[in-house]
Parts: C-alpha cells; sequence; structure tokens
C-alpha cells in the first residue's frame, strides 16, 4: 500500500505544487487548507508523513504540531514544517512543538521529492 502524506497549507498555490511533488513521489495524497481541518484528518487517516504550513487559519502549524505529537495515536507521524519565516527563532519554535523537520519556503520540488523518498523509502 502507498505510504500516505497530508499536505496543508491554506495558499493554493503553494497546495498545488506540493500535491504535485507528492504525487509525482508515488504517494498517496491527502490534503488541508487550514489547522483544524489538519488535525482532523491526521487523526482519522494517520498519515505517515505531513507537510505543514506554519501560518494557517484556525489553528497554527505550531499548535497542530504540538497536539499530533501529544497524541499516543499520533504522535509517531514524521512531520515536516514548511515556512516563508526562515527566522532561526521560528525554526526553533517547530522543533520545540515537535517538528522533524524544518523546511524554508520557496523549496526545491526536486529536492523535497527527493526528500521525501528518503524519509518514507
Amino acid at each position: 500500500m502507498a505510504k500516505r502524506i497530508l499536505v496543508c497549507d491554506d495558499e493554493p498555490h503553494i497546495l498545488e505544487s506540493l500535491s504535485f511533488v507528492v504525487r509525482k513521489a508515488g504517494f498517496e495524497l491527502l490534503t488541508a487548507t487550514d489547522g483544524e481541518a489538519a488535525l482532523k484528518i491526521a487523526k482519522e487517516q494517520g498519515p505517515d508523513l505531513i507537510l505543514l504550513d506554519v501560518m494557517l487559519p484556525k489553528l497554527t502549524g505550531y499548535e497542530v504540531c504540538e497536539l499530533l505529537k501529544k497524541d499516543t495515536e499520533t504522535m509517531d507521524i514524521y512531520i515536516m514544517m514548511l515556512t516563508a519565516k526562515g527566522q532561526r527563532m521560528d525554526e526553533q519554535q517547530g522543533m520545540e512543538a515537535g517538528a522533524n523537520e524544518y523546511i524554508k519556503k520557496p523549496f526545491s520540488p526536486r529536492d523535497l521529492k527527493d526528500r521525501l523518498q528518503e524519509i518514507l523509502g
């Protein structure tokens, strides 16, 4: 069975390009456009990895990450936080929330695809 990746971003063009990368890499795609939806989908669908934007409506990426990492059902999901905010402090906040990785926008689609395949095999 194909590994599942949840892509959560509220910017349609970024959601579309991330979705393209995920499908091209051969993974099953789940999407969300706000933090509450991401949390709900993660709990119901149990994706193998989440590409999570930081600046989201309803719940921030930091809040979603923290809630997922505190829950025994979802704590093992690999979370890559995506953000345009590239300050060291933002990265620190993401890591404190439990993120496994922190990727700055803009990112290379090819590098991201390679990284996803590296993580999920």
